[in-house]
């Protein structure tokens, strides 16, 4: 009776445990100017701003690391591997599944679309254009498109919507899954 009282508790507190892992640790923005109502940039002491507080993980240096073969760079922050150069051709996102399912680059044959939060962990907040950040030499990349790229993550107010991220602005909607949008492919993760 003992003994099972004992294992009992046991199962009781990992339960617990895992019910409340800690949080999760997010990286930097990289947004570090601060700026008034009007859009002015201003001094960032006392205003409370993310550019001021940049909370959160530091970014290693470098932030991302191009392979040996020259195809695929590995975001050193994320530990996710992405394609060096995103095919520049668009499709929907049923045939853009299907695409990065199927691919074999790198020595690897494990590549997926990405889900949203995946996308959007390779956004800099300081920057105006993403993909002219993403396709500086400095991070590795080259062919990244200003314009929308498939996530794996279906919209909840609509599940014939899929999350997009436009690698201009920086900002997620959703896209018809009918629709033809880029795809950037991922493998691996934390």
């Amino acid at each position: 009776m003992l003994k099972k009282l004992f294992m009992f508790m046991i199962a009781m507190i990992l339960a617990a445990g895992a019910a409340y892992a800690a949080p999760a640790d997010l990286p930097k923005t990289g947004q570090t100017a601060c700026y008034d109502a009007s859009g002015t940039a201003i001094a960032c002491a006392n205003t409370g701003q993310d550019g001021e507080l940049q909370k959160g993980v530091a970014w290693p240096s470098p932030r991302f690391t191009v392979d040996g073969t020259g195809l695929c760079v590995t975001d050193n922050l994320t530990g996710l591997m992405w394609v060096r150069t995103p095919d520049t051709t668009t499709r929907t996102w049923a045939n853009a599944l299907t695409y990065a399912n199927g691919l074999s680059l790198c020595g690897y044959d494990d590549w997926r679309l990405p889900n949203v939060n995946e996308l959007e962990s390779l956004l800099n907040a300081e920057q105006a254009n993403n993909a002219t950040w993403l396709n500086n030499a400095t991070q590795g990349f080259s062919n990244v498109q200003a314009n929308y790229y498939w996530s794996s993550s279906t919209c909840a107010f609509d599940p014939t919507y899929a999350c997009v991220v436009n690698m201009w602005y920086g900002y997620v909607v959703g896209g018809s899954k009918s629709n033809s949008y880029y795809v950037w492919p991922v493998r691996a993760g934390q």
